[in-house]
C-alpha cells in the first residue's frame, strides 16, 4: 500500500475518532448537567420543606388573599420573611441561569409561588425595587 493512501486512511480514522469523542463528550455533559440539577432540586426541597422559619412563613401565606396575618408579616419584615423571599430569589436565579429547569420549579414550587402572588401586599413588596428580588419579580411575572 502506498504511503499517501496510508496517510489518508489514518486521517480518516482520526476524524472518526474525534467525532466519536465529541459525541461522547456531549452525552457526558448532558448526564452531568441532569445530575447537578437533581442535586439542586433535592437541596432546595430539603431547605424549603424542613427549615422551621420557612414553614412558618409558608403556613402564614397559605390563606385567603390579603389576610391580616400576611399584611403584618410583610410590614414587620422579620428575618423569616426575608429568608423566605431570598429562598425564592435563589430559585428564580437558578431557573434564569438554567441551573434549574422551569419544569422543576413548577413541579416543586408552583403552589407556593401562587401563594405569593395571591396577596397584594406581598406582590407590592416584591415589586419594590429598593427591596431587591429582581429575579423573583421576573419569576412572578412569568408564572
Amino acid at each position: 500500500m502506498p504511503f499517501d493512501q496510508l496517510v489518508k486512511i489514518v486521517q480518516i480514522l482520526s476524524y472518526i475518532a474525534g467525532a466519536a469523542a465529541a459525541v461522547s463528550a456531549v452525552f457526558v455533559y448532558r448526564n452531568n448537567s441532569r445530575r447537578e440539577r437533581a442535586r439542586w432540586v433535592e437541596s432546595l426541597y430539603s431547605r424549603f420543606f424542613e427549615k422551621g422559619e420557612l414553614k412558618e412563613v409558608r403556613d402564614t401565606l397559605d390563606c385567603d388573599s390579603d389576610d391580616a396575618k400576611v399584611n403584618a408579616l410583610v410590614t414587620e419584615e422579620g428575618s423569616g420573611w426575608t429568608d423566605y423571599l431570598n429562598f425564592f430569589e435563589l430559585v428564580a436565579y437558578l431557573r434564569e441561569s438554567k441551573q434549574l429547569a422551569a419544569e422543576d420549579v413548577k413541579a416543586l414550587f408552583e403552589y407556593y409561588i401562587g401563594c405569593l402572588k395571591r396577596h397584594r401586599s406581598v406582590v407590592q413588596y416584591i415589586r419594590d425595587e429598593s427591596k431587591g428580588f429582581k429575579y423573583l419579580r421576573r419569576l412572578l411575572h412569568q408564572t
